[in-house]
This record gives structure tokens, sequence and C-alpha cells, in this order.
């Protein structure tokens, strides 16, 4: 999953090389996200039928075409490049839909939010690569961020076949009935709290592919750092703290409460969020960064966790819900260029820090919610 987030990191090494707009930019993230918006309900409704490992199977051959287009077409045009990418987010839309229930399929009981929050641990590391490898091949191989294609399509190969080889226990829910779009749509109209949750994965979505794609240019912006040999530090430093802060959480649930716990981090992503604009040095511009990471770490797997455990007999229709609002990748983006266009690159740090104000929001109600109905 983690090699979809590829779209963030290259968001300004692709603006530099074709001379791009901060809005024209956006374009990058929006086609790594957009297929989320559009097929993450009918997969549920597929994956209903077909089981969870054939979409994951499919999701693993669609990334790898995305991948293997603009190497086919040389890198001739920055619109060969969308086209791989917009491949790439669909097989990446497939796996966000088959893997997170998949998870809970594995899982003993009361242990789900843990796991999903170590998958995502591992995922990471994959979002990692993505800011990792294009410095090292700038600085050390002597080529650039075209290097991530042949790489990443040779280790999606392998993982096609070892997937195809693995066998998968799915679940099925007693009380659970076939998923239909009719029944998503009820899911997500009808119950506030459904729709609620969904909202809250779309804005911090948003707000997470503003980060690792604008850190970059926060760092060139504000502190002069040349962005093509040593700007990505500002996205490694936010996937590696990421990284870090998922690992970290799910040794931390096994002692806190899931819901307690996503009011404590999305209120110290908050804070960090804003503390960007008050960093007086490079140094302190980083550890504002880092601690982003750590703090953005778990609020995916949380809510997506919390929601899914509140109505497992639904989990398909979630899982395509939750999915679909990954589409926050796209829209929020494009926002956060529109007001660096027309105020600042600064000004633009305050489309993501509403998106986490909503996320305390969210957490604060669920954890009010579940106090009342105990």
């Amino acid at each position: 999953m983690g090699f979809g987030d590829v779209v963030g990191p290259l968001t300004s090494l692709l603006q530099q090389d074709y001379e791009l707009s901060n809005f024209l930019a956006g374009f990058v993230t929006f086609m790594g996200f957009i297929m989320f918006g559009l097929l993450s309900i009918p997969l549920g409704i597929y994956q209903d039928r077909k089981g969870k490992k054939h979409v994951l199977l499919l999701g693993l051959l669609t990334a790898f075409l995305g991948l293997v287009l603009p190497m086919v077409g040389n890198f001739s045009s920055f619109m060969l490049i969308l086209s791989g990418l917009l491949l790439l987010g669909t097989g990446a839309t497939m796996l966000q839909v088959s893997g997170n229930p998949v998870m809970r399929d594995v899982s003993a009981e009361g242990n789900y939010s843990r796991n999903l929050s170590f998958g995502q641990f591992t995922k990471a590391i994959g979002s990692l690569s993505g800011a990792v490898l294009p410095m090292v091949a700038v600085n050390y191989w002597g080529s650039d961020w075209k290097i991530l294609f042949p790489i990443y399509s040779g280790i999606l190969l392998v993982t096609l076949l070892v997937i195809y080889f693995t066998t998968v226990e799915e679940k099925v829910h007693e009380d659970s009935e076939p998923a239909t779009l009719k029944s998503s749509f009820d899911l997500l109209f009808k119950n506030k709290y459904v729709l609620m949750m969904v909202a809250g994965i779309f804005l911090y979505v948003g707000a997470e592919v503003s980060m690792s794609a604008r850190l970059p240019n926060y760092l060139q912006h504000v502190f002069g750092v040349d962005l093509e040999e040593f700007g990505l530090w500002g996205t490694l430093f936010f996937f590696l703290f990421l990284m870090i802060g998922r690992f970290l959480g799910g040794v931390i649930l096994n002692w806190i409460n899931p819901k307690k716990f996503l009011i404590i981090t999305s209120s110290v992503a908050a804070i960090s969020t804003f503390s960007l604009y008050l960093a007086p040095t490079q140094l302190v511009g980083f550890i504002a960064i880092s601690v982003i990471g750590i703090s953005f770490a778990n609020i995916f797997p949380l809510i997506f966790s919390i929601t899914v455990d509140e109505m497992p007999e639904r989990s398909n229709e979630i899982s395509g819900l939750m999915v679909t609002a990954i589409i926050g990748g796209a829209i929020v983006p494009l926002a956060f260029g529109a007001v660096a266009d027309l105020f600042s690159m600064m000004a633009g740090f305050v489309v993501p820090l509403l998106c986490i104000l909503y996320v305390i929001f969210v957490a604060v109600r669920t954890k009010s919610l579940t106090s009342s109905t105990a």
C-alpha cells in the first residue's frame, strides 16, 4: 500500500522538473487518490462477493501496470506520468479496500486497532521509501526520482506471486447481509456516526497528503533548503516519524483505549502543525515535522478500527466508505495549492490545520457518544 504514497514526495520534484504552478502540481496527488472516491464503494460490494484475496491480487496487478507504463514511455511527458499514477492509485485503492478488513480476519478479539496500527507501520516503510530513494539516487547513484519505478515494479511483482500462493481464511459475520450500493449509501447518509467518521478520514488523509507533498516546499520557502538534494528531508522526516509513531501506537494500544488515544494524538497533531509557523530555525522546523509525523501516525487506523468495531457486521460497506474518503488526498491538496497561489506557501498550511481540528472534534464526539450510551 505504501508505494501509492509516492505521489506526495513526487509532487515537489515533478513541479520543479516540469515547471508547474502550485495548482497544477496538485494534480499529482489528485491522480494518485481520485480512484479512492470513484471505486471504493463498488469494490467493497465486489469484494463482498469475490473475496478479499481476489481484490488484493487485482490491486497488486493494477499498481504494477501503473509503474511500468511511464517506463515504457520513457517518462516522455507529464501526462504519461499522471496516467501511470492514476493506475497506481487504482491499485492502492484495491489494496486499501481489501487489506484493512482482512486484518480483522487475522486479529484476535480486541487486538484489531493494535494490529491495524502495526500494519500501517509496515505500510509507512513503503511510504518512506518514496522520499529516501530519490535522495539516494541523486547523491550516490547518479540518477533521480525515475529510479523508483523499476524498483517498485520488481517488489510488486514478487509480492503478487507471494500473495497468490498464500492461504487467507476470510471470516463471514453471522449477522451480515450482502453489501449493495444502496446499503452502503444508506449506511452513510442515514447513520450520522458513520458520516462523521467518514468525513474524519476524508479530512485526515487530505491533511497527511498535503504534508507529505508540501513539507519540502516549506523547507525551501522558509529556510532556503535546496529542493532536489535536501528538500525531501522534509518528507523523509515526516514518513520516518509516521512509521515510528505507528509502531509505538501498536504498543501503546495494549494499554490505552483507542478512543482516548485518538483525542490525545489528534490534539498533538494540531499543536505541532501550528508550530510550523513559529519555528525560528531549521532545526526547530525539523523537530516540528517529526512531531507532526508521530502525532499523525495513528489517526487513520484509529478512526477506521473504531468504526468497524462499532459495526463489525457492516465491515465491507464501512471499508468501502472509509476508503472512498481517502479521496480527501486528491481534493485537499488542490485546496492547499489554490490557497498557496492566492496568498502564500505558508498560508496553505492553514488547510491541513483546519482538517486536524475537525479530527479533534470527531475524537471528542466519539468519546462522548460512548460515555452517553455506556
